[in-house]
């Protein structure tokens, strides 16, 4: 059958054909025909929230190998699945995994609610999430509006709003295009032509199966979208991170569960959400000892402030009294102890191994 050209039919259909012809293979994407597992879909999109998808292929195959199911993940020890997390960063996602799996496998019998709004009233599912996971694994028709689709959406209709401004408008539009069916396959159509094609630079429009209908391309300013508000210049905080060694033992502690790295292990450390004056920083250290600072701090930008931390580091052969909440780490096994990014900088910066 011969099909019409692109510019008559809709748009969500001349994206599948190209989706067709063109889709990325991902360890949590389902085989073209087959149906997606609620649960691997929902692993993935958590993970992928502020992450690349080269960064999580390797903890996505990790954790699925580990807990191959939500019940699985729900029986695990949260400090497991932190230490699995570590340097995935933005730490609350997994606080959040763990909580829905335990969820899911208690108030839901282990499946996934199909229905957005239930979706929405799980741990750490937001409205992307949840319309994500309704499509793609339950192939309702959900406009699931992330970062590659709002950049295709404000190009296609030449949105001039910042993107903060114009979501609702997006998400209409991108409503306005749902096919008939294959819900889920247009969703993650619509993330491959972002992610591949409609690129943030240098978009390759020549090989886009919506340029006909594109305002942007039309008008030859397809870069200039989405329009975005200037950012405020990030807060610059200082702050101290201590490394003490008893022989081969490294003193490590388990953060407050909720907050900055919540609930994870760590170096004691000034609070890392305030800047604190140098003169400070020792009030903070576990205890008296010779600490010595490292010439070079290390660095580390997060969501909201950047931080500038210098590393301290001396050697006990007592037994100092302690916080409770610390403990003396085998050496063997500090890469074990899934420390966030900045506590494995500052082992590195101390020398210390994290094989």
């Amino acid at each position: 059958m011969i099909k019409p050209p692109a510019s008559a039919r809709k748009p969500g259909s001349a994206l599948l054909d190209w989706y067709d012809a063109h889709r990325r293979v991902l360890p949590w994407r389902a085989a073209a025909g087959e149906r997606a597992d609620p649960y691997a879909v929902w692993l993935s999109e958590i993970m992928l929230q502020q992450t690349t998808v080269a960064t999580v292929k390797g903890y996505f195959e990790r954790f699925l190998t580990r807990w191959p199911t939500v019940e699985a993940l729900a029986a695990a020890p949260l400090e497991d699945v932190l230490a699995q997390w570590a340097g995935l960063g933005y730490y609350a996602r997994a606080r959040n995994l763990h909580a829905c799996a335990v969820m899911v496998a208690r108030a839901h019998g282990g499946r996934f609610p199909q229905d957005e709004t239930e979706l929405m009233a799980l741990p750490g599912v937001g409205p992307y999430t949840a319309a994500a996971i309704s499509a793609i694994a339950f192939d309702r028709p959900c406009a699931a509006v992330d970062g590659n689709v709002e950049r295709v959406a404000t190009r296609l209709h030449a949105i001039e709003a910042p993107v903060r401004q114009a979501k609702p408008l997006i998400r209409a539009k991108v409503e306005e295009m749902l096919p008939d069916a294959r819900a889920g396959d247009f969703a993650q159509a619509l993330m491959d032509l972002g992610a591949t094609v409609c690129t943030p630079r240098t978009p390759d429009c020549g090989a886009c199966p919506l340029a006909s209908g594109c305002v942007a391309f039309r008008a030859g300013a397809a870069e200039r979208f989405p329009v975005k508000e200037k950012k405020a210049d990030r807060p610059k905080r200082r702050g101290a991170i201590f490394i003490l060694q008893r022989g081969a033992q490294t003193l490590v502690t388990r953060r407050p569960p909720k907050g900055l790295f919540g609930g994870m292990s760590a170096f004691p450390a000034t609070p890392l959400t305030r800047d604190v004056a140098p003169e400070e920083w020792l009030r903070f250290a576990p205890c008296e000892a010779q600490w010595r600072a490292l010439p070079e701090p290390v660095a580390h930008v997060f969501t909201h402030f950047a931080l500038t931390a210098t590393v301290f580091i001396a050697q006990t052969k007592a037994s100092p009294q302690l916080a409770p909440d610390c403990r003396w780490a085998a050496g063997r096994d500090l890469g074990k102890e899934g420390l966030p990014a900045l506590m494995r900088k500052a082992a590195l910066a101390a020398g210390l191994s994290m094989d």
